[in-house]
This record gives structure tokens, C-alpha cells and sequence, in this order.
């Protein structure tokens, strides 16, 4: 019986994804643990890693939908009462992460998703990492981060799911707010750590800060046109904001903000008409009043 499904959605990081993989194979009681994958729209011959690690539960896309729509995808698939989802740069610190993770969900009644600490950066050993893991955080948190948390199955099927209306960076937001509106409460932990071997410096280079820059703000305001009852003020101040704050200093910055607007404008009656589902507003108000995890 499976108890527990490990989930990493891909695109091309062939690398870090056999990186992740081969530690989590140290890990898991395969008779016990699934992991699944999605390679989403790779062009990097990602597909080899299906020959090398063939235990592993693949699943594809030939075209990229986007990391959001792929987790929908693939969090359907899951067996495990327990969903864990790591990026497939991230790895766990510790061996026995899944122990750690079943005992806080008995310790805790009413905890629907479990964030994990997040440790940033490339260490020569996961000693060196957990080194930056000085401080004993336990605590209610307002979201967790899709690089490394365990969601309870029935707590997560209690939700719509990741959003398919929007391709990446702030899917994480949209089931939290569905998590706490369905009673149920986030905790961030620091005795579950997570190592994300995140570059900041290579990913600058790449010109990602502009690519993130454009879908977190469209999707931003998407997620205020969703989940809030009266949107368009907090709609209006996002986009205000980023303005004077991004487009209005950097030629780049600007030309990713009019597209986006362009973008969500087009967009917007499609998501208000098919997707719009307002929470409470105590809901509103007890996320505004959490901390974000790791803060």
C-alpha cells in the first residue's frame, strides 16, 4: 500500500533532476513511497532519466503547460495519503524527511499543509547546508512554497487544486487561501529542511528576473480577481505599485509590464466568468494577520 507520493514537476533541468532524484532513492521504501514526475515540454533530453530510473512513475508533455497545470496533472495520479512536492532542484536534508512529515500531521489535528524550511544556495555537502539551519521555528504561516511541503491528500482534494488558469509562480498562494478558506491551518517547521540549489546569480544572467517579474505580477492580479470579493481596488494598487517601483526605472521592466497588462486585460473576462470564486473574509483577514513561512 502506498502511504506516501513524492511530486516534481520539470523542464529542462536534466542535471538537478537526476541530481534530486538519485538522493531520493537513498530515501524512500518504494514499497511504501511513490514519486512521480512530469517532464513538462523538456528539450533538453530529460526523457533519457526514464531509462535510468525506471521505478520512478513518469508522466509528459510534449508541449509546455506550465508548472502549474502540470502539478494538476499530476497531483490527480498520487496514490499516498501524504503529497509531498519538491522542485526538481530541491532535495531533502534529512534521510528520514517522510517519518518527519507523518509525525507532525498526528501531532497537529487540524494542519492541512506542512512547509518546509527552504535553505538557498550551492553547498558542498548537506552538512554545510543544515549549517544555515541555526534557528528552531515551528509556527502558523499565511502560504507554503512549492520547492518543498507535504499536503494531506483529503485536504488537497478539498481544494480546486494548483490553478490551470496560470502557468507559474504564485500557484502555491492560490491553494493555501483554498486551504485555510476550507478551516484548515498551514505550519511552517524548521525540523524539515529542504535544500534548494537555487543560483541566483546564473539565473540573473539568464534575464529570469524579468520572466518572473511579469508572471508573478499578472498573476497577482488574477489571484485578486479570483479570490476577492471586491478585486479591482487591490487590482489597481498592484499594478500602480510595480509600476513606480519596476517599469518606471528599467526599459526592460516596462516593456514586460505593458505586456503584461495587455495580457490581463485580454484574459480578464475569461478568468472572472469561469474561474472567479470568492473566500470569506475572515479568510482575507486571518492570511493577512499569518506570516509567510520562513519570515
Amino acid at each position: 500500500m502506498i502511504e506516501t507520493s513524492v511530486l516534481i514537476v520539470s523542464k529542462n533541468r536534466k542535471l538537478e533532476l537526476e541530481k534530486t532524484i538519485s538522493i531520493l532513492e537513498g530515501y524512500i521504501d518504494k514499497e511504501k513511497h511513490e514519486l512521480l514526475v512530469f517532464l513538462d515540454g523538456c528539450t533538453d533530453n530529460s526523457i533519457v532519466l526514464k531509462q535510468n530510473f525506471p521505478w520512478v512513475l513518469w508522466e509528459e508533455s510534449s508541449k509546455s503547460v506550465g508548472a502549474s497545470r502540470a502539478r494538476n496533472i499530476l497531483y490527480k495520479q498520487a496514490r499516498g495519503e501524504i503529497l509531498i512536492g519538491l522542485d526538481d532542484d530541491a532535495h531533502p536534508l534529512d534521510e528520514n524527511f517522510i517519518d518527519k512529515v507523518k509525525q507532525v500531521f498526528k501531532a497537529y489535528e487540524n494542519i492541512g499543509v506542512i512547509a518546509f524550511n527552504e535553505i538557498r544556495g550551492v553547498f558542498e555537502s548537506d552538512e554545510k547546508a543544515l549549517k544555515h539551519n541555526l534557528e528552531k521555528n515551528e509556527y502558523l504561516c499565511s502560504e507554503f512554497v512549492g520547492c518543498g511541503f507535504a499536503i494531506k491528500k483529503n485536504v488537497y482534494q478539498s481544494t480546486n487544486g494548483f490553478p490551470v488558469w496560470m502557468d507559474i509562480y504564485g500557484e502555491e498562494a492560490c491553494v493555501s487561501i483554498e486551504v485555510i478558506n476550507n478551516g484548515y491551518d498551514i505550519l511552517y517547521t524548521s525540523a524539515i529542511s529542504v535544500n534548494h540549489r537555487l543560483d541566483k546569480n546564473v539565473r540573473k544572467k539568464q534575464g529570469n528576473n524579468y520572466f518572473r517579474f511579469g508572471r508573478q505580477l499578472r498573476n497577482s492580479g488574477f489571484y485578486f480577481l479570483v479570490y476577492y470579493r471586491y478585486p479591482i481596488k487591490s487590482i489597481l494598487k498592484l499594478f500602480a505599485r510595480n509600476f513606480m517601483k519596476y517599469a518606471i526605472l528599467d526599459f526592460n521592466y516596462f516593456i514586460t509590464y505593458i505586456t503584461t497588462v495587455f495580457i490581463f486585460l485580454t484574459r480578464f473576462p475569461k478568468i472572472w466568468l469561469c474561474h472567479r470564486q470568492s473566500v470569506a473574509n475572515k479568510t482575507l483577514i486571518k492570511k493577512r494577520r499569518l506570516p509567510l513561512p520562513g519570515k
